[in-house]
């Protein structure tokens, strides 16, 4: 399958090159063996769509515009290439129904919007006598004679005399359809052309910043230059420049790629490519000003030539790449938030998180101050002794705001939330301060406190153990872990329910190897010394021993 749609794909691309040098029927045969191969590739009967228009193969464009839509309902392309198939078939109020199903999808689509002024335009010019019969128009054969699609017709006698007969008598015009020149005729009896009916294309029509690929021994042909049917030579070359300054930038070479694109702006001035792909190598080039010029000069180029609305999105994605670039940050998130306006991505959106992101720890940072930080918590330190613990706790949050790396606020918070029974809050302060500064006595200290209230007497001894370590001399350490020890050892059946219920001690008495070591211990108590050589096992009893459930005499 996978392989099937490879070759679809470059089917594809063989019959855009076909298109593109206006050989029509070979488009078309391309278009339908990469469906033969790929037969829900909603693109390939789009595309295919465009050639029979090319061709004036109306009906099969009508067709195929209509497969486009069942495997891509939510296209609005493919509503697009329907309304212009109805359109050329006169079916004008079914196009008009066509385009706007498909501005439904896709509301800022330039080219459904323009096809649909354009038939709403026809039928409030024309009324609905002349939609029906659009050959009683005074000046159908001054409009027949000048059009380039009409004016050899005018020369068969045969063809004028259908048009007068047509003009009597519109009911004729169904047996007449037959006839390959009528459907031209009315295309150009609407006003229509073929203008928009370009292939569709996946790939990005700006350089690449990735760099070249490694070439291999036997490379694979160069893929035909992807271009629109219908361009001028002026356009044919500009965009020869344009692939030209492609090549130089993925080389690195930008001032070669900026001579390219410079060329290919002044050749077409109307592409708002050449402008965004100048932009990109300023951009590569850290010119971010130069870039947010060429930027602005794209889109507006843009909008005055009605380009897609996803190349102006990435033009103003760049110009906020640009600020961000220049660390002015805000400008960057207007920027990116234009952008997401005109056509919203993954990518922008995620770019646009990261900056807010940034912007917000900037914020916190400028908010730094520890002068105001000493102040604040003087402030709560005084309302602490008048017992005042919500004030306190307000002034000590404003003190953390202001110097975050500060443990001593922290363990201060941490005593308001234990007098107001927060013993969670106040542990995640404990936590905070040791984490701050683990050769903090007194945090060692407030934590054990925290567990002692809650009745985990195991937990609390482990942390005025610790306080011990860092200060043997520490009175009050001394008294909790003593406290601890005498409450833990009370009531033993209180001490076993205690201890089995947690998780380490659980664990450990699961263990096969440490039941039998515990075994052995009430046999042969000596036993215990070759035990605690190893580290594992020793920190195991010590856990046991700190529980309760087992002592040592």
């Amino acid at each position: 399958m996978a392989d099937n749609k490879t070759k679809a794909a470059a089917l594809k691309d063989e019959g855009n090159a076909a298109l593109s040098a206006g050989n029509v029927q070979e488009a078309v045969n391309k278009y339908s063996e990469a469906i033969a191969l790929d037969p829900e590739n909603h693109v390939l009967y789009s595309n295919r769509s465009a050639a029979y228009a090319k061709m004036e193969k109306y009906h099969e464009a009508l067709l195929d515009a209509d497969k486009t839509v069942l495997y891509k309902p939510d296209w609005g392309k493919g509503y697009s290439r329907k309304g212009a198939a109805l359109t050329y078939l006169g079916r004008i109020t079914e196009a008009v129904s066509a385009y706007e199903k498909g501005l439904q999808l896709d509301p800022n689509n330039q080219q459904l919007k323009d096809g649909l002024a354009e038939c709403r335009a026809k039928m409030a010019r024309d009324g609905p006598s002349k939609m029906m019969n659009p050959f009683s128009n005074p000046n159908v054969m001054a409009r027949l004679a000048t059009d380039p699609r009409t004016q050899e017709y005018m020369k068969d006698p045969e063809y004028v005399k259908m048009i007068n007969e047509l003009s009597a008598n519109p009911e004729a015009l169904g047996t007449k359809l037959n006839d390959k020149r009528v459907l031209t005729t009315l295309s150009v009896l609407l006003g229509m052309d073929k203008g928009g009916m370009a292939m569709d294309e996946d790939d990005d029509e700006e350089p690449d910043p990735s760099p070249p690929p490694k070439k291999t021994p036997t490379p694979p042909p160069r893929k035909e230059e992807k271009m629109e049917v219908d361009k001028t030579p002026e356009q044919l070359q500009a965009l020869k420049e344009k692939d030209a300054g492609n090549e130089a930038y993925k080389k690195k070479d930008f001032q070669k790629a900026l001579e390219h694109y410079e060329k290919a702006v002044e050749t077409d001035p109307a592409n708002m490519t050449f402008y965004s792909n100048k932009a990109a190598v300023y951009y590569e080039m850290k010119e971010y000003e130069k870039c947010i010029a060429a930027c602005e000069r794209a889109v507006e180029v843009g909008r005055e030539n009605r380009a897609d609305f996803k190349l102006i999105a990435k033009a103003l994605t760049r110009i906020g790449n640009a600020y961000k670039g220049l660390k002015d940050y805000p400008k960057a998130k207007t920027f990116y938030e234009k952008s997401l306006s005109e056509h919203r991505t993954p990518e922008t959106k995620e770019i646009l998180s990261k900056l807010e992101r940034l912007m917000k720890e900037q914020e916190r940072l400028a908010y730094i101050d520890p002068a105001k930080a000493e102040d604040e918590k003087e402030k709560g330190n005084s309302c602490f002794k008048k017992g005042d613990y919500p004030s306190a706790i307000r002034h000590y949050t404003e003190a953390i705001r202001r110097n975050p790396d500060d443990p001593k606020i922290y363990s201060n918070r941490a005593a308001c939330y234990t007098k107001l029974a927060e013993f969670n809050l106040g542990l995640k302060d404990c936590e905070e301060c040791i984490r701050l500064d683990p050769n903090f006595v007194k945090g060692h200290i407030r934590k054990g406190k925290i567990h002692q209230v809650l009745k985990q007497f195991t937990k609390a001894q482990d942390s005025y153990q610790k306080a011990i370590d860092l200060d043997p001399n520490c009175q009050e350490a001394l008294d909790g872990f003593r406290e601890c020890m005498m409450a833990a050892n009370s009531d033993p059946e209180e001490v076993r329910k205690r201890a089995m219920a947690d998780p380490e001690v659980q664990q450990i008495l699961k263990d096969p190897a440490m039941r039998m070591i515990l075994e052995q211990m009430q046999s042969d108590p000596r036993a215990l010394q070759d035990h605690l050589k190893n580290p594992d096992v020793a920190a195991k009893i010590q856990k046991l021993l700190q529980s309760g459930l087992i002592s040592i005499r």
